[in-house]
């Protein structure tokens, strides 16, 4: 077998990061080499895990801990617009982070094309959502990775993407398509001038990236999958059952108070973490109960004083070792977390607040895998119902429990690997 080289470039977050990683692991597994292309800020992450990686600016550079402050104090600067439902984020908080995005594909240009030139790759995928010109240009064959909800690849006959509503509602599918388009049009103008610019054909109004006409990698779970008008077809679409990753091991300590009560897992990213407000109200509610909790409080631990016994705060958790030991989670409904729930058949409670949270936070509980909650407007005696519900709900957990079963038996990293390099033997 030649050794191909595969080339990763996933957008500036653990979630689609450490994904890529756990991919790149796989196909290194079968004797092939991997190289991440890289925002500056995430190349020790790669490089951390022993591989090769080349920094891209996707901003004005900038220092790696300048970087991680811009993104904390956007998000923290957004709080107020996290009340709000998702059509009303749109002129806001969504505005905002597809200008940004904007922006990164015009910087990418800059090193795009020469960084592909010494490196050679025979792959390359991509886990963002936006087109770098430079990548579907080079000539090798280029692979798209959806690490969001699945509903990023548009079809009429479901939720429109960060809309977080029903499938039936489709009077409010319709309203959000067109606020989005009327809040996007400037912002779409110029991305079109930019792709005009590059040589690329200009995308219709709404749309910033393209499927790709040789392989689409969904990392979510068959079992809670949309019913399309225009079924995916699986010569270029493949699902990659949450393609969770391995993390190092966990024990769970002993608490002070209500050591033998059901375990919770609360976490609402590291961005998320900043909404302390929020996790202190929930630290004060879970004092109340039987339960232990385990809440992931990200560079914030500086702020939280008189922890009850029952509850113990960190600023990180290795989330797909803790997730396995405990009985539900209560989480912001980034895919990472949606999919680890499903994956270890765990039943969450989903408070979310941007992108496709939303999105995820109805999907668990229209599929039956667990509950939307309002993520301010709630009492104690609300959320506390829907946990006892989560750890009593016989059919739900004869759901998850049949989730979790195809989920693992697909090893979603592995099947990734297979794919990437049946496309690498193709070309070849």
């Amino acid at each position: 077998m030649t050794q191909k080289i595969f080339a990763f470039f996933p957008e500036a977050a653990y979630g689609p990061a450490l994904n890529s990683v756990g991919i790149a692991q796989a196909v290194e597994r079968m004797g092939h080499k991997a190289v991440f292309l890289s925002d500056p800020g995430f190349v020790d992450v790669y490089k951390g895990y022993g591989f090769e990686a080349h920094p891209v600016n996707l901003s004005e550079p900038m220092p790696p801990e300048q970087m991680a402050k811009f993104w904390s104090d956007f998000i923290n600067g957004h709080i107020p617009n996290f009340r709000k439902a998702p059509i009303d984020q749109l002129d806001n908080y969504v505005k905002g982070c597809w200008e940004a995005i904007v922006d990164s594909a015009k910087w990418a240009e800059k090193d795009l094309p020469g960084i592909l030139a010494a490196i050679k790759p025979d792959v390359i995928s991509v886990d963002n959502v936006i087109l770098f010109p430079a990548i579907k240009q080079h000539g090798a064959p280029w692979v798209r990775i959806i690490s969001c909800s699945e509903n990023e690849i548009e079809d009429e006959a479901i939720p429109p993407h960060l809309s977080g509503m029903s499938e039936t509602d489709t009077e409010g599918h319709a309203a959000f398509r067109a606020k989005f388009k009327e809040v996007i049009k400037p912002i779409h103008d110029d991305f079109n001038e930019f792709l005009i610019a590059a040589g690329e054909k200009p995308y219709e109004l709404g749309e910033f990236f393209e499927a790709s006409p040789y392989l689409n990698l969904l990392l979510y779970p068959e079992p809670v999958t949309y019913k399309r008008a225009r079924p995916l077809d699986p010569a270029r679409f493949q699902y990659l059952e949450g393609c969770v990753r391995q993390d190092k091991p966990y024990e769970v300590p002993t608490f002070a108070k209500n050591n033998d009560g059901p375990l919770l897992y609360v976490s609402f990213g590291s961005l998320g973490a900043g909404d302390t407000d929020l996790l202190k109200r929930l630290i004060a509610m879970l004092a109340k109960t039987r339960y232990r909790a385990l809440v992931n409080v990200g560079d914030y631990m500086g702020e939280y004083s008189d922890i009850p016994g029952n509850v113990i705060i960190d600023s990180w958790f290795p989330q797909p070792s803790v997730i396995p030991q405990v009985d539900a989670v209560i989480h912001h409904g980034g895919n990472n977390s949606f999919t680890e729930c499903l994956y270890f058949g765990k039943p969450a409670i989903i408070k979310s607040y941007v992108w496709d949270g939303h999105d995820n936070a109805m999907r668990v509980e229209e599929t039956g895998h667990g509950f939307r909650s309002a993520r301010y407007d709630w009492t104690d005696e609300e959320l506390i119902a829907k946990i006892e519900a989560c750890l009593t709900d016989e059919a739900m957990a004869a759901r998850l429990k049949a989730t979790s079963a195809h989920m693992q038996s697909q090893n979603g990293q592995e099947k990734a690997a297979r794919l990437l390099a049946a496309l690498a033997e193709k070309r070849a």
